[in-house]
């Protein structure tokens, strides 16, 4: 089954439940494993094994009745964890400043990994990514993959939320 397909299926369950699907991912040959990342859509606070279990149950009942996935698979519902993939323009919005590592799929300035401070992203969906003193610009469609570096300043601001939180 196509990953779109299979993302149109799984993102209302998890968003009629109040998160945010970050990303899908089949892996595995024989023993195959669906990876459901969510997030919490308010952003307020992390996400928690319970959250976790609640969408598994959802998502579970969902997919048991579509049926959309040929042979066994295991389902695994995860948070996206501080050193998060950034699959969405929000995400490039909400971590500006931050480092990450991107990977585009036609090259950029003839580079297709880039590894620096996110600046910015623009009306346009263009990502501003300065990397040893040069800016990149790379369009959101051109992102094969992306996600932030971990980083002392990322952890300090993770730990920051989640007391401001309790």
């Amino acid at each position: 089954m196509e990953k779109e397909t299979l993302e149109k299926m799984i993102e209302p369950v998890v968003e009629k439940l109040g998160y945010e699907l970050v990303r899908t991912m089949m892996s595995g040959k024989t023993e195959r494993t669906l990876q459901v990342m969510i997030d919490i859509k308010d952003e307020s606070r992390g996400v928690t094994v319970d959250d976790c279990a609640k969408v598994s149950r959802a998502l579970s009942k969902a997919l048991d009745e579509a049926d959309p996935i040929e042979n066994e698979y295991v389902l695994e519902v995860s948070s996206p964890g501080i050193d998060r993939p950034l699959t969405k323009p929000r995400h490039f919005a909400r971590f500006k400043g931050y480092e990450l590592r991107l990977e585009a799929i036609q090259p950029v300035q003839d580079r297709k990994r880039i590894k620096g401070t996110l600046l910015d992203i623009d009306e346009q969906n263009n990502v501003h990514v300065k990397m040893n003193d040069e800016e990149y610009v790379v369009a959101f469609d051109n992102i094969a993959k992306a996600k932030l570096v971990l980083t002392d300043e990322l952890i300090d601001s993770y730990e920051n939320q989640n007391n401001l939180n309790d």
